[in-house]
């Protein structure tokens, strides 16, 4: 198996990677037009990866490194969990749009790599998942989130949302709204739901 170095020329290759993903998509691309594009000879790759399939996922890894990075950043600078869960939804897709290559990648790409759908399991895309299921944990340890919400199933909903709008992003021309919007629209489905004061009947209050 190969080594997994953190020189150079591995990171050239995962940028070259990046590049000829997005222009010709994971199942044109070739090897060679990777290699090509990094400056280096063609078994230059196999010394870092196995096959592309692995190129693609380690592409992935490189880039839930950063993602999960500014995420935790982020959200840590806001002092409540409706402010957290706000800002959680606003990073994501702000994420999405400054990347735009990579989003395609991500959302097109990446999801067509039977090696990632069925073998692949990430640490950091799960620790990723879990800083909403702590935001909602710390919402009912405040008493502004219910009791009865499932941290677990909560973190898969709210990132599902956000990944299916990122998702619409990529492959859509036109947009309707603005990132803001559809952050605060997103986010505020979920508060509403999870609050306690909206089960009680009363007015939604967005401090901690």
């Amino acid at each position: 198996m190969p080594k997994r170095k953190n020189s150079q020329k591995y990171y050239r290759i995962i940028e070259a990677a990046t590049r000829i993903f997005a222009e010709k998509g994971f199942f044109q691309a070739k090897v060679s037009d990777i290699a090509r594009e990094a400056g280096v000879a063609d078994g230059t790759i196999y010394i870092y990866f196995e096959n592309k399939d692995d190129i693609l996922i380690s592409l992935f890894e490189e880039q839930i490194k950063v993602v999960l990075d500014n995420m935790i950043r982020d959200v840590s600078g806001e002092k409540g969990p409706i402010e957290k869960l706000r800002r959680f939804a606003l990073t994501h897709l702000e994420l999405i749009e400054k990347n735009k290559s990579m989003a395609e990648i991500i959302h097109v790409e990446l999801r067509q790599s039977s090696k990632f759908v069925k073998e692949y399991k990430n640490e950091n895309f799960a620790r990723y998942l879990d800083i909403l299921a702590d935001i909602v944990r710390e919402g009912q340890e405040q008493g502004v989130f219910r009791r009865d919400v499932i941290p677990g199933v909560a973190k898969r909903a709210i990132f599902g949302a956000l990944d299916e709008m990122s998702r619409f992003w990529v492959l859509s021309s036109k947009r309707e709204y603005d990132i803001k919007t559809a952050a605060e629209q997103i986010s505020s489905y979920f508060i509403e739901g999870m609050s306690e004061k909206s089960a009680e009947g009363g007015a939604l209050k967005t401090g901690s």
